[in-house]
């Protein structure tokens, strides 16, 4: 698939994104969280990465003040240059505008290891169910998992209609352990199973 073809796919599944109303948003973005909340792998996480939505992703409000109730180290990531990096916040107070005009941890935030992770919350543009993911085009999570740790799960937050017959893959893609969707949880890849 071209770089043309793909970019027909972001600008098709954003104006999808965009044609939702407040409400729907809302309720759907509720229906996700809520889906996550209740799988094993959120319960199980000490330490999260959660991502600041723009240009109507998935909301992750509900899921920040949860895991921060249960007392889990949450982190966002904060954006220097072409490289990314996740800082733990003591609560939504911690974000700030940033790159791109994203909420992120400011300079005072905690910068954590990636392998002081168990769980990263992945927002995207469109997705496949072999846990393909197609961004902004930046690279940014892509890089930033280039030396992934065996034990980290990747989840990709999505509305069901950003989800794709298929998105090809390139070399340096990182891959999503699971989708979880205003419907269901599709698990992406052999060695995870069901909605756990």
């Amino acid at each position: 698939m071209s770089a043309i073809t793909k970019q027909a796919l972001r600008q098709s599944v954003h104006a999808l994104r965009q044609r939702q109303d407040q409400p729907a948003y809302i309720n759907r973005s509720y229906q996700i969280q809520q889906r996550l909340l209740s799988c094993d792998l959120f319960r199980r996480a000490g330490t999260l990465g959660l991502y600041s939505p723009i240009r109507g992703e998935v909301a992750t409000d509900l899921l920040c003040e949860e895991a921060l109730r249960r007392g889990k180290r949450v982190c966002f990531p904060r954006v220097a240059g072409s490289g990314m990096s996740f800082c733990r916040i003591a609560g939504p107070a911690d974000l700030q505008p940033g790159a791109f005009g994203v909420l992120e941890p400011g300079s005072a935030c905690e910068m954590l290891p990636l392998a002081a992770f168990d769980l990263l919350v992945m927002p995207g543009v469109a997705f496949d169910k072999d846990g393909r993911r197609l961004g902004y085009g930046q690279g940014f999570y892509d890089r930033y998992l280039s030396e992934r740790p065996a034990g980290l799960v990747c989840v990709g937050l999505s509305f069901d209609f950003q989800i794709v017959a298929q998105i090809p893959a390139e070399e340096h893609d990182q891959p999503l352990d699971y989708i979880v969707t205003d419907s269901r949880v599709i698990p992406c890849r052999e060695g995870v199973t069901g909605s756990t």
